[in-house]
C-alpha cells in the first residue's frame, strides 16, 4: 500500500491537459505518416508471402529491445528516474548517465547475439505450418536486426526526457522514421526487378533498400532524442561500476523481464496460430493490430506519458488519494476519448481495409479481410488502455510482479482462445479469430488489474469509472446505429460507383455519424471528464 505522510511542496509541472494535448498532436501527425507508410508498404508488396516474411523480420528487432531493455525502461525507469531527480538534480542526472551507459552496453551485446541466432529467431516464430518463407525472412532479420540498438536508445531517452517533463520532440521523433520509410519505399519502387524468394539472393538491391531503409529509420528516430535532450542542458559522460540503485533496478527489471517473455509468448502463439491461415494472414494482423493500436497512441500513450510522472509522484510523496483520483482519472478519460474511435472502426473496419489497403499489389479482397480484422482487434481498445494504465500503476508502487501474474492470466486466456478457434475457424477466417483472442484477453486484464487495486488499495473509483464506461459506450452506441440506418439507406443507391469508391463513401458517412453523435450524445451526458470541453464550447458561443 502507498504509505501515508506528510506531503512535500511540489514544484510546477504542466498540467495534464497541456502536455497531454501536445503529445496528442504530435502523435496523430506520426500515426497517420505511419499509416500511410503502410499503406505505401501494401501498395508495392501487397499482403502476401513478401510482406509476410518482411513482417515478422521487422517484429524481431523490437522483441530483442523488449526482452532486454525496452519493456524496462517504458516501465520502471520513469519511477526510479524521478526518485533520483526528486533528491537532486545531479543525482538525477548522473544516474541517467548511469542507464544509458549499462543500456548502451546491453543493447550492443544483444545486437551481436541476435544477429548471429537470427536463423533460431526466425524459426521461433514461424512455426512449422507457416506460409512465409524462411529464408527471406532470415534475410531480412540479418538486415534489420542492427535496428536493436536504435530501438533500446528511443525508448531509454524517452523515457529521461519525460521525467524532465519534456514531451513534444519525444512524440514528434516517430515521424522522422516514418519519413524514412517512406523514402525507402519510394526508392524501392522504382528499383528494377522483383525480391526473390527461390533462391534467395542477399545481395539483391530491393531486398537490401527495403531492409537497410527501415532499419535507418529507427536510427533517425533516435537521432532526434539525442538532440532534444541535449538541449536540455543534460551532458552525458560515460558512468561504470556499481551503482547503489543497482539492487532495486534489477529486482524490478526482473519482474519486467518475466513479464515481456510471457508477452512474447503470447505473441509467437498469435503470429504461428494466424501464419496457418491463409498467404499473407501473419501481415493482415500485423497491420489490423498496429492500425487499432492508432488511437490509443494518439490519445491513450500522451496521457499515459502525461501521468505517469504524476502517479510516481504521488507515490514518492505518500499520497495516496492523489494517486488513486489520477488512476481513476485515467481510466475514464480512456473510456471518454478511445470509446467512439474504437466503435468507428468496429463498424466500419472492412471500409476502412478497402478505402486504405486495396490500391497497387493490394486487392480488395484482402484488404476487405485486413479491415474486419481491425475491427475486430478495435474492439479492445478501451480495455487495452486501461490495463496499460492499471499496469504503469503497479510499477510506480515500484511492484513489477503483480503485472507480471496478470500479464501471464491475459496470456494463458488468450493463448486457449487462439487454440480453440484453430480448430472451429475456416483458414480464412483465422486471422479474425486472433484478433478476437486479443481484444477478450484485455477485458480479462482490466477487470483483473481492477480488482488486484481495490485489493491492495482499498477504493479506487470502480463505481465511478463504470459508470463513466456506461456513458461512454451509450453515446458511441446511439453514434453506430444512426451510421448503420442511414448506410442501409444510401448503399443501394451507390452500387455503381465501384468497390473503392463506395469504402470512402462509407467511411465518410460512419465517421461523421459514430465520432459526430458519440462525442455530441457525451456532451449531453452527465460525464464530468467533459466539463472542460463544455466550457470551452459555452466561451466560444459566447463571442457570437
Amino acid at each position: 500500500m502507498v504509505e501515508q505522510r506528510q506531503r512535500p511542496p511540489r514544484g510546477r509541472t504542466p498540467s495534464l491537459g497541456r502536455a497531454s494535448g501536445a503529445m496528442a498532436v504530435a502523435t496523430m501527425v506520426s500515426r497517420l505518416s505511419g499509416l500511410f507508410a503502410k499503406m505505401l508498404l501494401v501498395w508495392v508488396l501487397g499482403l502476401g508471402m513478401i510482406n509476410d516474411s518482411y513482417t515478422v523480420a521487422n517484429t524481431l528487432p523490437t522483441v530483442v529491445n523488449e526482452l532486454l531493455l525496452g519493456g524496462v525502461l517504458t516501465s520502471v525507469a520513469v519511477p526510479l528516474l524521478v526518485s533520483a531527480r526528486q533528491n537532486s538534480e545531479e543525482e538525477g542526472e548522473s544516474y541517467a548517465q548511469w542507464m544509458i551507459t549499462m543500456g548502451v552496453v546491453l543493447l550492443l551485446a544483444a545486437t551481436v547475439l541476435a544477429v548471429l541466432a537470427a536463423p533460431l529467431l526466425t524459426e521461433l516464430y514461424l512455426g512449422p505450418h507457416t506460409r512465409a518463407n524462411r529464408e527471406l525472412t532470415t534475410a531480412f532479420a540479418y538486415l534489420l536486426l542492427p535496428g536493436i540498438v536504435f530501438y533500446g536508445l528511443s525508448a531509454l531517452l524517452m523515457a529521461i526526457l519525460n521525467v524532465r517533463q519534456v514531451f513534444g520532440p519525444p512524440a514528434w521523433a516517430p515521424v522522422m522514421n516514418n519519413v524514412v520509410i517512406i523514402a525507402t519505399v519510394a526508392v524501392y519502387s522504382v528499383l528494377p526487378g522483383e525480391i526473390s524468394a527461390d533462391p534467395v539472393r542477399m545481395g539483391q538491391a530491393k531486398l537490401l533498400v527495403l531492409g537497410v531503409g527501415t532499419m535507418l529509420g529507427i536510427a533517425a528516430q533516435s537521432s532526434v532524442m539525442v538532440l532534444s535532450l541535449r538541449r536540455t542542458g543534460f551532458r552525458f559522460r560515460w558512468r561504470w561500476g556499481w551503482d547503489r540503485r543497482l539492487a532495486e533496478f534489477g529486482a524490478l527489471a526482473g519482474w519486467v523481464v518475466l513479464y515481456t517473455v510471457v508477452s512474447q509468448l503470447g505473441m509467437i502463439v498469435a503470429i504461428r496460430v494466424a501464419g496457418q491461415g491463409t498467404s499473407g494472414s501473419v501481415a493482415t494482423f500485423h497491420y489490423a493490430w498496429l492500425l487499432s493500436q492508432v488511437p490509443y497512441g494518439v490519445l491513450g500513450v500522451s496521457l499515459l506519458q502525461a501521468l505517469m510522472p504524476r502517479i510516481s509522484r504521488s507515490v514518492a510523496q505518500g499520497d495516496t488519494e492523489s494517486f488513486v483520483r489520477d488512476v481513476g482519472l485515467g481510466s475514464r478519460l480512456s473510456a471518454v476519448l478511445l470509446m467512439p474511435v474504437s466503435a468507428l472502426m468496429l463498424t466500419a473496419g472492412s471500409a476502412i481495409g478497402v478505402a486504405f489497403f486495396s490500391l497497387g499489389q493490394g486487392s480488395v479482397g484482402a484488404a476487405d479481410r485486413l479491415g474486419v480484422t481491425l475491427g475486430v482487434a478495435s474492439a479492445g481498445i478501451v480495455p487495452f488502455a486501461i490495463t496499460m494504465l492499471q499496469l504503469r500503476a503497479f510499477y510506480a508502487m515500484k511492484d513489477a510482479r503483480t503485472p507480471m501474474l496478470i500479464n501471464v492470466i491475459m496470456v494463458v486466456f488468450r493463448t486457449a482462445v487462439c487454440y480453440t478457434l484453430l480448430v472451429w475457424l475456416d483458414p480464412r477466417q483465422l486471422v479474425v479469430g486472433v484478433a478476437l483472442s486479443m481484444s477478450l484477453s484485455f477485458f480479462v486484464g482490466a477487470v483483473v488489474g481492477q480488482c488486484w487495486l481495490h485489493h491492495r488499495l482499498g477504493r479506487m473509483q470502480t463505481r465511478r469509472t463504470l459508470v463513466g464506461l456506461g456513458w461512454s459506450l451509450l453515446a458511441s452506441s446511439i453514434g453506430c446505429a444512426c451510421a448503420f440506418a442511414a448506410w442501409y439507406t444510401l448503399r443501394e443507391r451507390l452500387g455503381g460507383f465501384g468497390e473503392v469508391a463506395t469504402a470512402w463513401m462509407s467511411l465518410g458517412v460512419h465517421g461523421t455519424l459514430v465520432l459526430g453523435l458519440g462525442f455530441g450524445v457525451m456532451l449531453l451526458l452527465p460525464i464530468p471528464e467533459m466539463g472542460m470541453i463544455r466550457q470551452r464550447l459555452r466561451g466560444l458561443l459566447s463571442r457570437f
